[in-house]
């Protein structure tokens, strides 16, 4: 089993240099080269050539490297596209994902522009329709050809769309979320949780990281090198949490335990469901581990 810590996802701007170099000596797990929002109009051309410089001129170490280029249909996606997959990121993120022929279009533009085998494709939900279009747009993701693998949530589109408030606790947005991650895990997707705006507010920013975590995503996108701490300390498990883990894999592989389907240990019960949650747990750790002496 296999994992690639995500964390902390930090959005960096395409058209700041400085901060694309900075970018190298971030614990973020990965960093989103943004070209969308972060780029005004007249600085897109200059910042999409200085993502692909960095790209291609590396020192990022085991940090996951993720293009956010325009939309496709917009008069600087193809651009975007043609110039950004043949330069190498681990992933291109596709913004205003609203349906799975969406994301049939993007891998075909993607491709002809030169994408390596292993580049994959990620797609914000960021409108209405995306999140009851989710499981139809997840359910692309079981032909390998599509190349998705994630979903990050653009909350602050979608508050901006549908008019809710971003109130602490986001009550007006947790079935969304929810019906974003079902779908997500029904197919094999991975979720990334939205950004946290107040960047002077650690406490409001670490009971959004729980509140997600405890959603089941995998990490948050941040706007602020400050925020990694947090986030990264939140989405990993705790010592405690591994120690029980181990103790659970290891008292399942006990030959006397071999065709039990629940056991005791140190007073619950276990099901073997729990042991291949805890080798999930098990190879995070390691990921992260690794991420860290890297």
């Amino acid at each position: 089993m296999t994992f690639r810590p995500r964390r902390s996802v930090l959005y960096m701007p395409g058209s700041n240099q400085r901060a694309l170099e900075k970018a190298k000596t971030l614990a973020a797990d990965v960093i989103i080269f943004d070209l969308e929002d972060a780029v005004a109009p007249d600085a897109k051309a200059a910042a999409r050539a200085q993502v692909c410089a960095a790209l291609r001129s590396g020192g990022y170490g085991r940090r996951e490297l993720v293009v956010r280029v325009n939309a496709p249909d917009s008069e600087w996606g193809k651009d975007d596209i043609d110039a950004v997959a043949p330069a190498g990121p681990h992933a291109i993120l596709i913004p205003k994902v609203a349906s799975a022929e969406d994301i049939l279009r993007a891998v075909r533009m993607i491709e002809t522009a030169g994408a390596p085998t292993g580049a994959r494709l990620w797609a914000m939900i960021e409108t209405a329709q995306a999140v009851l279009d989710a499981p139809s747009i997840a359910r692309t993701a079981r032909d390998p050809a599509s190349r998705l693998s994630v979903f990050i949530l653009g909350t602050n589109d979608l508050a901006k769309e549908t008019g809710v408030r971003q109130i602490p606790g986001r009550a007006p947005m947790q079935t969304w979320l929810s019906m974003v991650v079902a779908a997500a895990r029904a197919h094999g997707v991975e979720v990334i949780d939205g950004v946290f705006g107040d960047i002077a507010d650690a406490e409001g920013l670490r009971r959004e990281c729980e509140q997600g975590r405890d959603f089941g995503m995998d990490g948050k996108t941040l706007i602020h090198p400050d925020q990694i701490v947090v986030c990264n300390q939140v989405f990993a498990p705790t010592p405690e949490e591994i120690a029980f883990a181990r103790k659970i894999v290891a008292a399942f592989e006990q030959p006397e335990n071999a065709k039990s389907g629940a056991i005791a240990i140190s007073g619950r019960m276990i099901e073997r469901l729990h042991a291949d949650m805890a080798r999930r747990m098990l190879a995070l750790a390691e990921a992260i581990e690794a991420f860290g002496a890297s």
